[in-house]
This record gives structure tokens, C-alpha cells and sequence, in this order.
């Protein structure tokens, strides 16, 4: 039963993709959305002012909201302003991410650092800024954009970027214990491989060590050219990408306590969604067997 009462949202990576697509849809829900975006004044200035026209021209309570998650400072102001603007925050979505593709060999050391920076340390950066929020008002929503790479499906050649999902999938998973007797939920929300309406594949990173990558290329330089158009085969021509934005906006209006742990948006159908369910059920039995069934929530364990 959805509760359409009217929520004070932070999305992080709100310029393009997933992002770009879930502000307008929590907004157009009757949502106060921020939409976390870094360079506001530069070089993402267009997208801002795409998403000020969005809000004008629909009558919606949308804004941007400077915030590079690679900076504590940064999401220290975003949240401060939030605040500020509106006197409360009742749910922040993690989707800032970036995607690499190539051979994992060539990625040097300092480029995987550098992808976790974003996808993973940047969500404990914001997490920071606005737990503390959070917990004292003994209410709110932590969603966590994943992929179905963590469990599902996992082509080569994009391990960097499916390694740092992981380690903010099994993030999620400990915070959503972690802050549940403060009466907070967590949400992961798990997207398959869209290979279209995102700039992903378009904006992916590629590997630093050249000459390395170049050894590859002869026994697998076609495979790395078309990885893009093996995935979007998979995908049914009806996909739509909004799926996941709407996904977001249904867990934002359930009542809490009784949003699912998961929720899968994949039309490719990569098995994630089999081997989550198995997962997640080993973690709760777990748990019950520990004695900590109250860091379950009704939702929580499927």
C-alpha cells in the first residue's frame, strides 16, 4: 500500500542516466527532490538548466544542488543546504557511479582506487552527512543503486566497475542492519544491463595501461568492441529504462518497514534476482539464529 506522503529527497548523480530520470519521477510523484550534481557551474551547467526547466514547465519542487561525493566537504554542504532549504531530509538515494570497460590487467592500481572513490566511498561520504539527521529524527530511507552484476550475470572486461557494485552492495547490506533499530530502511535497488536511454557504455572509463591493453586485443579486441551490442541483444526491445526511476519512487512511497531488502529492474533476466533471493534468505536465517531478528524488517529479508 503506497502512502503518497510528500518526502524531502537527496539523489546523488543526478546530471544523466538513472539519475536524471528518478528526480523527475520523485518530483512528478510530489516528491522536494535535490538532485546531487558535481560542477553545477561548469561543465554541468547544462544539465541544471535542463532540470530547472523540467521543474518550471511541470510545477514540480525540483532543485540542483552542487555535491561531488569524491569530497566530504562537499557532501557536508549538500546535506547542510537540504537542511537548510527545507528543514529536513528524509531519504538520500546513492546512484553516483562510473563505469569502466577493457581488460582488468591494464587498469593500473591507482584507477581502481580512484573507481571505488566514486561508487563506494563515495556513498559512505554522503552517508556521513546525513545520518546523523537521520538518526535523530528516528526516520528515513537509504536507497542504493546496484547492478545484477553483483550476483547475476558477469561479462568480462568490466570487472573494476562490477567489483566496486559489489563492495557497495555488501555496504548496503551491513548498514541496513546497522541503522534499522534507528527506525531507518534500506532499499537496493538492482538494475540490469540497459545499454540504452543511459550514457554508461558512452562515458565508460577505459584502462590507463595502453600497452597492456593492447595485448589483448588480438584474441579479444572484437569481443571488447561489441561487448556493448552483445548486452543490448539481451535486452527486450520494450525495456524501458524508466523501470528503475519508477522502482525508486514505489519504495519511496511504501510505509516503512516493509520495503523489500531488493528489487530487481532487469529485463535480461541475468539470474541475479534467483541467487539475491537465496542470499538474502541465508542472511536472515542467520540472523534468527543469532538472535538478531530485530534488525530484520518485515521487508527486509527477501
Amino acid at each position: 500500500m503506497l502512502t503518497r506522503t510528500p518526502r524531502t529527497i537527496l539523489l546523488t548523480g543526478g546530471s544523466s542516466g538513472f539519475g536524471a530520470l528518478t528526480v523527475r519521477a520523485l518530483a512528478d510523484a510530489g516528491h522536494t527532490v535535490f538532485a546531487g550534481i558535481r560542477q553545477t557551474a561548469g561543465r554541468n551547467a547544462p544539465a541544471v538548466a535542463d532540470l530547472r526547466r523540467y521543474a518550471a514547465d511541470h510545477g514540480v519542487d525540483l532543485h540542483a544542488v552542487e555535491l561531488d561525493v569524491t569530497s566530504q566537504d562537499s557532501a557536508d554542504a549538500a546535506v547542510a543546504h537540504v537542511l537548510s532549504a527545507h528543514g529536513r531530509l528524509d531519504a538520500v538515494v546513492h546512484n553516483a557511479g562510473h563505469m569502466v570497460t577493457g581488460p582488468a590487467e591494464a587498469f593500473t592500481p591507482d584507477q581502481l582506487a580512484q573507481l571505488y572513490d566514486v561508487n563506494v566511498l563515495g556513498a559512505q561520504r554522503v552517508n556521513r552527512a546525513a545520518l546523523p539527521h537521520l538518526r535523530d529524527r528516528g526516520d528515513g530511507l537509504l536507497v542504493w543503486i546496484g547492478s545484477s552484476s553483483t550476483r547475476g550475470g558477469c561479462p568480462p572486461f568490466l570487472g573494476p566497475y562490477f567489483a566496486a557494485k559489489a563492495a557497495m552492495d555488501a555496504l548496503a547490506v551491513s548498514y541496513a542492519a546497522e541503522v534499522v533499530r534507528f527506525g531507518i530502511d534500506t532499499a537496493i535497488v538492482v538494475p540490469g544491463a540497459f545499454t540504452s536511454g543511459t550514457n554508461h557504455f558512452l562515458h565508460a572509463g577505459a584502462p590507463a595501461d595502453t600497452e597492456r591493453s593492447a595485448a589483448y586485443d588480438e584474441r579479444y579486441g572484437a569481443l571488447m568492441a561489441g561487448l556493448d551490442q552483445r548486452l543490448a541483444a539481451l535486452v527486450p526491445p520494450d525495456a524501458d529504462v524508466a523501470q528503475v526511476a519508477e522502482a525508486v519512487v514505489r519504495l519511496v512511497d511504501l510505509p516503512a518497514g516493509s520495503r523489500p531488502l531488493r528489487t530487481h529492474v532487469d529485463p535480461a533476466r541475468d539470474g541475479s534476482e534467483i541467487v539475491s533471493v537465496v542470499a538474502d534468505r541465508v542472511r536472515a536465517e542467520f540472523f534468527r539464529r543469532a538472535g538478531l531478528d530485530d534488525l530484520l524488517t518485515a521487508g527486509s529479508s527477501l
